[in-house]
Formats: structure tokens, sequence, C-alpha cells
């Protein structure tokens, strides 16, 4: 609950989980067949960059603000979407990129539990009747509130990671709505500061029996430092594959966009995306 994303937006690790995200709800776009997103930790939506929240850390200058001018490559389709809400100076978070892609029939759930956040949200909103905003724990919601009516979509799971045990939370959600919600997209956000709990976390997820698992990472620098956000990653159930290839294929091409963008030349900076679990 003392978690304001508005600190971080656009940030180099929103980069990889948005240009990630953009890609699955296009691919869930190309079939007529409505579907549905469940964002579990939504704040408030989208983020003016000028805002003093925002430039009292300047993490996005590290971040979107390292892709100004693309117009090409992995990049381009999200990078078109930003700017067309808005970039420079308005970043659009997961909630805005999702509502943007959503049609008619199309529906986007957004939960938030932090009170001004979910203020500020649901004034953004509006009265889009495809929009639900729900003032609720979002680890609950992600069980709930599938499977989904629409037999179809994505659910994303982005926690703040300011409690002990969300990686185990994180793990706990996958594996249920996996059982489920068999057809579902999952992606999860993890923040990558050092190795052990990662591998942990990914240990766990290979021995659920949960198919097709895929961990897209990108690090800035060796994970070693377990006070320093030195990457992040983004398991994916269920990846979209779309003509231009296997979602694994299309990530890795994505992620290798970014880290040439926004690596510095660190000690082992480097991007995977890594197969934890076969289709």
């Amino acid at each position: 609950m003392n978690y304001r994303h508005a600190y971080h937006a656009g940030n180099f690790a929103d980069c990889v989980k948005h240009a990630l995200q953009h890609h699955i709800l296009a691919a869930l776009r190309r079939k007529p067949a409505p579907f549905r997103v469940l964002d579990t930790h939504a704040g408030i939506g989208a983020y003016d960059l000028r805002e003093e929240r925002a430039e009292r850390t300047g993490e996005w200058r590290a971040g979107i603000g390292r892709l100004e001018g693309i117009a090409e490559g992995p990049l381009a389709p999200w990078l078109s979407a930003v700017r067309e809400f808005g970039w420079p100076p308005l970043y659009p978070g997961s909630p805005a990129l999702s509502r943007a892609m959503l049609r008619e029939g199309d529906r986007l759930v957004l939960c938030e539990l932090h009170p001004e956040d979910q203020e500020e949200l649901r004034a953004r909103i509006g009265r889009d009747r495809r929009v639900a905003v729900h003032a609720r724990d979002g680890w609950e919601a992600a069980t709930a509130l599938t499977p989904f009516p629409e037999k179809r979509g994505l659910l994303l799971m982005d926690p703040p990671f300011e409690q002990e045990g969300e990686f185990d939370r994180l793990a706990d959600t996958i594996i249920a709505v996996s059982g489920r919600f068999r057809g579902c997209i999952q992606a999860a956000w993890y923040p990558v500061k050092h190795r052990a709990p990662v591998r942990d976390f990914h240990d766990r997820l290979r021995a659920s029996g949960v198919r097709d698992l895929l961990a897209c990472e990108l690090w800035l620098r060796e994970p070693t430092d377990p006070t320093r956000l030195n990457g992040c990653g983004l398991v994916v159930s269920n990846g979209p594959w779309v003509p231009e290839g296997s979602f694994e294929a299309v990530a890795g091409g994505i992620l290798r966009a970014l880290l040439e963008r926004l690596g510095q030349g660190e000690p082992g900076q480097g991007c995977t995306v890594t197969r934890l679990t076969d289709e």
C-alpha cells in the first residue's frame, strides 16, 4: 500500500513489461472473438512525466527517454501507441495500453487498492463501459475473476514487491489460474536484484506441472546486489503465436532491441528468453 508507481513510470522495467504486453494484446486482436484483460495491480493508469513524482527520481530518462525516434523494428508498434497517447510527456501505463487496444466487445478489469491511486484511476477511466475498476486485492481477484466469460484474454500481474513472499504469491497464482483457466495468457512481472530468489521462483514453476512457460528477462548489470533493481523479467504462459513467429522468437527480438538502447555497457548486462516448461 506504500508503493506509488508514479515515481518509477517509464523506467527500463516499464519498457520491458509494456513492450511485451503490447505484443500480446496485438496478437489477441488478430482474432474477431472478444477478449478480456485483468490487470491485478493497476496503479493510476497513465503518467505525466513532467509531474513532480516522476521528476523526483528521473528514472524515465534511462527508460522511455532513450527510445525516442524509433520508427521501425520490434519496438515500433508499441512506441507508436506510446506516441499516440501523448508521449512526450504523457506515458501510458498498462491500463492505458490495454484500454487503447480494446474493441467494442472487449473488456478490461482493473484492480487497485491504494485509495488515492484508485481515485485517480477512476477519474481517468471515466464512463467507459468496457472498463471496470475494482477496489480489490489483485491476488484474490486473479482467481475469483477467472475464467473469463469470453474464454480468452490476458491476466497481467505486476505486484510492487514491497512485501515478503511476493515470489511465492506470484507462483501460487500462476499455478492456480492455469488449473482453472488453461487457455489464459498470463504475464507476471518480477524484479531481478540477485539470482537466488529468481532461481527459486523458476524452479517452483518448473516443478508445478504448468505448461508453456517462458521467462523473458533483461538486466542492465550483473544481478549480484540485492539492494538494486539490476533487471527484471516477465513470465508468460501460453505466449501467442503470430505470423511473424512464435512468442519466444518475437520476445527475444523485443528484448534485444531494448537492451541495445537501454544498456549502458556495464559488466553482465544482457537479455534472454528461457523456456521453463514445454508446450
